[in-house]
């Protein structure tokens, strides 16, 4: 007997721990049944047939999700032809709530497990390994539907009581194909009862982990399927460390928390943040994401202390507009989240990735760019600008015609327009996100940026136009050059006619945008090839040459580099020369220009924790002064 666990990611990086903890949730002596294989939406459909035809399994289970859905679909399709009498088993959120209809959508499914899915998956692999098939086998499995006579003997008439009722036509249709049943529904599962799913790292090598400590969500915003279950259950703390010691003597390079609302329990998130920050092994990184308007002051002590690049928070403000946030029962006090933000960043050794999202009911044009402007002042690492997914079960879904929500039939179920905001708007929106994604969201552009957006009434203007620049250089979305994108910006900088009238000396200021390009790509790569815009810098080549001789025989700004000759050193680091004061030293009390000209060394062996920007010291060509940042 084979029991074979299909998952399909999105991306390679990532992996389906739902999968993981069905497997590890089953009776020990019937795991060696069960097989996981992970693909993602990358893969051709007739590949992953032809892999699942080969492990020629005995069952088959799907984890479904938005984002795997449509191909799943088309598999489900193929699988009776090439393996008509595999069962075939559905689960996860993308199935649990409609699970009659997507039994009658795809008749290759045997059945679908609703909701959480450990306890369940556990009698369902007894029921295939144990020896209990038949006509009393699935009637004993809490929370699953399926089709009567998907046994092959038929459904005892008391459980033929519990079909959902549906229309009139939905009902003749579901007759029609063999009734469908639903088992009573299954308790939440204790947490704390499921094994630790790490044991072996292998499957997880280059990959993203993921780590459940709680389930559950105390809040009950619209858009979210996890405001159906409002019991928040906690797993054991003295487990938890256990845990995460495990994943800290293994180095791990990522954990990303997938709690709902980490710091929904004040002592179980101070418990888990005191204890990484005793026990930082100085390479894992932690990912939370967390209400900050709920952040107490101890809990900001502590994370005040945490290595740099040790945790990330992610922190969904949503929108900053009252009348939406109270629509979709969200308590967030968006004054607190800036100030929590504003701390967090001071110590500069936390990332901070804020959530927008367009389409919320009440939310139009004007409001979300005032959301934007907002939340980008807030200046995290990361802006995502995402879009309303509808999900089934979600109050927004049932809500959906009051809010003239429109959404696409497929998976995600991504709004298209509103009352509030039409799809042309929509796709104003989508543009903008394009430009933060390339300009913003890369950290490669943190000091050119500011300036131009200084000549704009706001920063939603500025990428709304630079997106409609991109629109008339089509070809810009396809190169591969990364230089591509400086010289764009550069472009655009320089036909913005606001900027030309504001600047008295506009060639001054082509000069400046040049080298604060040229600042910000040498922060993050040693390039080989040399863009245009960087101008050449043959008129200081001897003094470059004369620097790394001075560095060879006394290793006064790169300490770190013994035993390599001066050439050697030029290559592994890289020495710019600018003109204008780009860089900048803190004082401790303000932030101050250096006086130009100076030189600038960027060392590549020592970055940024958060932005991953080189190391680099400021040299002034008189030596009397120095900054190293």
């Amino acid at each position: 007997m084979k029991i074979l666990l299909i998952a399909i990611n999105a991306k390679y990086i990532h992996s389906n721990p739902a999968v993981y903890s069905l497997r590890a949730g089953a009776d020990e002596a019937f795991r060696p049944f069960i097989e996981i294989v992970e693909y993602t939406i990358n893969n051709r459909c007739e590949e992953i047939l032809a892999d699942i035809y080969r492990r020629k399994p005995d069952v088959i289970a799907f984890s479904c999700y938005i984002w795997n859905r449509s191909m799943t679909g088309s598999l489900l399709a193929e699988l009776p032809k090439i393996m008509p009498e595999v069962p075939v088993w559905l689960g996860g959120p993308e199935v649990s709530y409609d699970a009659e209809k997507v039994l009658g959508q795809y008749r290759a499914v045997t059945g679908v497990m609703i909701g959480e899915g450990e306890e369940t998956f556990r009698e369902l692999v007894e029921y295939y390994c144990g020896g209990t098939q038949g006509r009393e086998g699935l009637q004993k499995i809490r929370g699953i539907a399926y089709r009567t006579g998907s046994d092959g003997e038929g459904r005892p008439e008391d459980l033929e009581e519990t079909v959902v009722a549906g229309d009139r036509a939905a009902r003749a249709e579901k007759n029609a194909q063999g009734k469908i049943c639903l088992t009573p529904e299954r308790e939440l599962t204790d947490i704390s009862a499921l094994p630790f799913l790490y044991e072996d790292l292998g499957p997880f090598e280059n990959k993203i982990i993921y780590y459940e400590s709680s389930r559950g969500c105390p809040y009950r915003c619209s858009y979210c399927l996890s405001s159906i279950d409002k019991k928040v259950r906690l797993r054991n703390i003295d487990m938890v460390k256990k845990e995460l010691q495990f994943f800290l003597d293994h180095k791990v390079r990522q954990v990303k928390f997938v709690d709902r609302t980490f710091n929904c329990n004040h002592e179980h998130a101070v418990e888990i943040w005191k204890y990484l920050a005793e026990h930082d092994n100085g390479v894992t990184n932690f990912h939370f994401e967390i209400e900050a308007d709920r952040i107490t002051e101890e809990e900001l002590r502590i994370l005040a202390g945490l290595r740099p690049g040790l945790a990330q928070m992610e922190i969904g403000v949503q929108t900053v507009n009252p009348e939406t946030l109270r629509e979709i029962r969200r308590k967030a006090d968006t004054d607190r989240i800036r100030e929590v933000v504003e701390r967090i960043e001071e110590n500069h050794n936390i990332h901070v990735h804020l959530d927008l999202i367009a389409g919320l009911p009440y939310e139009d044009y004007d409001s979300f760019v005032h959301s934007f402007n907002c939340v980008h002042a807030m200046r995290p690492q990361q802006l995502q600008l995402g879009f309303l997914k509808v999900l089934k079960g979600s109050y927004l879904y049932e809500k959906a015609a009051d809010y003239g929500l429109r959404y696409t039939d497929a998976p995600p179920y991504e709004v298209l327009s509103t009352k509030w905001l039409s799809y042309e708007q929509l796709l104003q929106l989508k543009k903008v996100e394009a430009m933060v994604e390339i300009y913003y969201n890369s950290g490669q552009f943190t000091h050119t940026l500011p300036v131009i957006q200084a000549a704009f009434p706001d920063a939603f203007s500025m990428y709304l136009e630079l997106a409609e620049f991109y629109e008339k250089r089509s070809g810009l979305f396809s190169s591969p050059a990364r230089s591509s994108r400086y010289e764009a910006l550069l472009d655009f900088a320089l036909q913005t006619e606001r900027i030309g009238k504001k600047e008295e000396k506009m060639s001054e200021y082509v000069e400046m945008l040049r080298q604060l390009l040229t600042f910000d790509l040498y922060l993050r790569e040693n390039m080989k090839s040399r863009p245009d815009f960087a101008g050449a810098l043959l008129p200081y080549k001897q003094m470059i040459r004369d620097f790394y001789r001075k560095e060879e025989a006394c290793r006064r700004y790169l300490p770190g580099y013994g035993g390599y000759d001066s050439r050697q050193l030029a290559k592994m680091t890289h020495m710019e020369v600018f003109d204008y004061p780009v860089w900048e030293q803190d004082t401790g009390k303000r932030t101050e220009y250096l006086a130009a000209p100076a030189m600038v060394l960027f060392d590549y062996h020592v970055r940024d924790a958060l932005t991953y920007e080189a190391r680099y010291v400021v040299i002034p060509t008189d030596e009397e002064r120095t900054s190293d940042r």
